[in-house]
């Protein structure tokens, strides 16, 4: 089993920026990837970004180009900062993990080979 705790969430402006971390701890040799997703209210769940140990980083499209993904290897930790932050990237930011996958290029986006979820941080937006 893996575990994930997530930190960092909160309350930011319109154009801010904010950073939300996660620890994983446990069987971590079952891990080729670690990332977050976002669910608003009413929404599906939606890639932010993942980063595996191997390959590219994906970032969801909504929010390319605002966001940055780094992994501590070391620390088993993920972070992500987020800048020009909009009302829409409200939400509830997961954490994730898992053996990763490869093939199809949407497989992050359908979140397929990530296995373990954190139960999640809180990011609310103000206009």
């Amino acid at each position: 089993q893996v575990q994930l705790v997530e930190s960092g969430g909160g309350l930011v402006q319109a154009g801010g920026s904010l950073r939300v971390s996660c620890v994983a701890t446990g069987n971590m040799w079952v891990i080729n990837a670690l990332g977050w997703y976002r669910q608003a209210a009413g929404k599906d769940r939606e890639l932010v970004a993942v980063q595996p140990d191997r390959g590219a980083t994906r970032y969801g499209n909504s929010v390319k180009g605002r966001v940055t993904i780094s992994r501590d290897f070391a620390k088993n930790t993920v972070s992500l900062v987020m800048n020009s932050l909009k009302p829409e990237d409200a939400g509830i930011y997961y954490c994730a993990a898992g053996r990763g996958c490869t093939g199809a290029a949407d497989c992050y986006e359908r979140s397929i080979g990530m296995e373990y979820w954190g139960r999640g941080t809180q990011i609310t937006v103000s206009s």
